[in-house]
């Protein structure tokens, strides 16, 4: 039987040599620990990513939430309507400007966070390293998001 050698550029193309690929499957390993977290919630992750926006800063409008998660306003509008329907939020037209629509948090939203204060906890349980491995790991993501940005 012959073998051949695989050169570097066929190798370059194997999955488990994409970045791509490790962070995807990161990803969606992360997401079902979320998913089961936010499960009594009834939150799905983006959902809780727009509830993150909203309890560090009430009264924001679409755009900034928009930028603050990276997602595009026809990505975003419709988690804000669920988000609304399950009486979690409120959106208004701005008096200042019209084309802008502010979010708000409601009782039940603000009620909420103290359901989700020991999501975090959990999170990094989950992940089994110390805190200070997962503050450098989110550091070199977040280089890396910048970088990939700039490009």
């Amino acid at each position: 039987m012959k073998t051949t050698s695989r050169s570097t550029e066929d190798a370059a193309l194997d999955l488990d040599n994409q970045l791509c690929f490790a962070l995807y499957s990161t990803n969606l390993a992360l997401h079902k620990v979320y998913r089961q977290l936010l499960a009594p919630l009834k939150l799905t992750y983006p959902q809780y990513l727009v509830m993150l926006v909203l309890w560090e800063r009430d009264d924001v409008t679409v755009s900034d939430i928009g930028e603050r998660l990276y997602l595009d306003s026809a990505t975003l509008t419709p988690l804000l309507k669920r988000l609304e329907s399950a009486g979690l939020i409120s959106r208004q037209r701005s008096r200042q400007d019209e084309r802008q629509v502010v979010v708000t948090l409601s009782e039940a939203g603000r009620a909420l966070q103290e359901k989700a204060r020991d999501i975090p906890k959990s999170v990094h349980a989950s992940a089994a390293c110390d805190a200070q491995t997962l503050a450098a790991l989110k550091q070199e993501l977040e280089s890396l998001r910048a970088q990939l940005h700039r490009a």
